[in-house]
This record gives C-alpha cells, structure tokens and sequence, in this order.
C-alpha cells in the first residue's frame, strides 16, 4: 500500500458512495416533500420550473466524503502505509489540521441544514436571516482557529516566498483576523456559487484534484485522501445534478464544501492558495459584492444579475455552457494555484 493508491481508493469509495445514495435520497426527499422553493426575484424568472426540485441532496455528498475519508485512512493501516508521516509539522498537528477541518465542515452543514429545514419546513421562503447565518458560521469559525492556534498550527506557506511563522502575539492576531475573513469568505462564495444546476459540484471536483496533488507534492497523504474523497464526492453528486437536475445540494451541502476546501487550504499549511485554486467561487462573490456597492454608490447595475454566472444566463448562456466554461476556469486556476505550491515547497 502507498499513498496513491490509498488516495484512488478513497476517490472510488467516495464517488460509488454518494452516486449509489442518490438511488436513497431522493425518493425520501420526494416523499419528505423537501423541494425547492424558487425565487425568482434573485434568479431569472425560467429558474421558476424548477420548482419543486428535491434539495439537502449535499447529505449525499457528506456521507459519501466521511466515510471515503474513514476507508482511505483504514487502508493505510491495513497495507502498513503511515498516512500521517513525519512532516515538518508533527503528528498531533496533522491530526487536528485534519479532523478539525473535517468536524467544521459539517458544523457549516449543520447551519446549512437549519436554513434549509426552515425554507423547506417552515416555508419561509428566506430562510434563516443573515445574523442568524452570522453568528454560529463565526463561532464555528473561532473554535477552529483556536484548535489550530492550540496545536501551534500557525504557520503558513506563502507562494513563492516560503514558510512563515505566526507564533508571536502580534502573528497570531493576524493568524485571528485573516482567518475570521478568509473562512467567512470562502463559505459564503461557495454559497454563492451553487446557483445553477451542475455549477457548484462541477467546479469543485478539479478542486479536490488540485488539493490531493499538493498534499502528494508536499508528501502529506491524509490531506490527498481528504482531497479526493471531496472530488469524488462531488463526481458521484453530478450524477444527479447535471442539467436537468434531479436534486439541489442545498445550503447543507454548499457550506459543507466550503468548510472542506476551507480545511483542505489549512491543512497544507497555505490558505492564500485560495485565490488561484478556488478563483471561481472568488469571481461569484466579487460579483454580488461590485453589484450591491454599485447598486448603493451609484444606483446602477454593473451586471445584468449578480452573481456572475447569473449574468451569463441573462445575457443568453445556457446553463450546460456556464458549467462547462466556469470549470474550464476553475481547472486553469487549480493549475496556477498546483504550480504555485510546487515551486515554494521546493524552492
């Protein structure tokens, strides 16, 4: 047993997973009556015959991940393969890097489920209000930067440059602030990105890719594991996503991904790698956020709907060419952000 083949193992258990879950989900979220609720005052108004469309289909995903991550690991032990090797960061700090990133993905899922549930349940076409996304989205967040803080897990990689360490006072108040907005940011642009059918789950796969090459380039095969667990779980998703989709990944499974791409960022030690690697949930959230400041400042419309891949369907896309041209773009990004980590763990 060697890392690769521990990480193609957990890529197959995750993708078979969640695609065969798909066969059990759904029909319940049928008979749940767990659909959609379209609003068409913050989508086009054609998104309106999706009504109805089963959604917490990220359950499926969750499950397929979790357990793909559990069989990678186990068979590193049954083929005596060391998934946690010795690093330039020690054992403990791996694990925490790890199960840590893992526990608070499903603690944003958990909120997801919640906004879901009150949208689908209690028919309120909103949802949980934005204070009360806030307030546990920040918390989950501090606890997870206080494990890494308490496991001396500060340190980062900074492309091109190195390794630079964030262990004085002054570093770990930065290490504070720009984890608060670097997560906060990247669970909601996640969010924002799972709009159309096959978006999310589409551009997220190469995703997982990328993080699983840089774990192998840096020799770290418990974070490859979580990296391909992530892109065959959203593989197995698509199954049932793709255009025209036969269940909706919810808040529950799009704060998930972003609590997991989020992880996967800390656990090789470089969550600046975000910008190349994840350049497409960036793009969706730099649109809604240019939209509204311009709406505001200037009482004008920049795009023709935000966020972006909203605009491209206005503007006469369809649905199957915005995936398709969002992923080709999410790919050269995880190329750039590949690259970028090679050359500054091997400089």
């Amino acid at each position: 047993m060697n890392s690769i083949i521990a990480i193609i193992i957990t890529l197959i258990v995750s993708f078979v997973v969640t695609a065969a879950l798909g066969y059990v989900l759904i029909p319940v979220l049928h008979k749940l009556k767990f659909g959609q609720n379209i609003l068409t005052d913050i989508g086009p108004k054609w998104h309106a015959k999706k009504q109805g469309t089963p959604t917490m289909g990220g359950i499926m995903f969750i499950i397929g991940i979790i357990l793909a991550v559990a069989v990678g690991l186990i068979s590193c032990k049954i083929g005596n393969f060391n998934a946690f090797a010795e690093l330039e960061i020690t054992r403990h700090q791996q694990y925490t890097r790890l199960f840590s990133g893992i526990l608070m993905a499903f603690c944003f899922a958990l909120v997801g489920f919640a906004d879901d549930y009150i949208k689908v349940v209690k028919k309120r076409n909103l949802g949980l209000t934005e204070i009360q996304k806030t307030i546990p989205q920040v918390a989950i967040i501090a606890a997870y930067l206080a494990s890494l803080i308490i496991s001396d897990s500060t340190s980062m990689y900074i492309p091109f440059v190195g390794k630079i360490a964030l262990d004085s006072v002054g570093g770990t108040i930065f290490f504070i602030l720009f984890g608060v907005c670097v997560i906060y940011g990247a669970i909601n642009a996640v969010n924002f990105t799972d709009g159309i059918d096959g978006l999310c789950g589409s551009v997220t796969i190469p995703v997982g890719v990328a993080f699983a090459v840089m774990a192998l380039i840096m020799q770290n095969t418990s974070v490859g594991i979580l990296g391909a667990a992530l892109a065959g779980g959203c593989a197995g998703y698509i199954i049932w996503n793709h255009y025209p989709a036969k269940v909706m990944m919810g808040d529950t499974g799009s704060m998930f991904l972003g609590g997991m791409i989020v992880a996967l960022a800390y656990a090789i030690e470089c969550p600046i790698i975000l910008l190349p690697v994840g350049i497409v949930y960036v793009i969706e959230a730099l649109s809604d956020v240019i939209q509204i400041g311009s709406i505001k400042l200037r009482h004008k419309k920049v795009f023709k709907m935000a966020p972006i891949h909203h605009h491209f369907e206005m503007s006469g896309w369809n649905e199957k060419k915005i995936v398709a041209v969002f992923t080709l773009v999410s790919v050269i990004g995880c190329i750039i952000g590949v690259a970028a980590m090679y050359f500054t763990v091997n400089k």
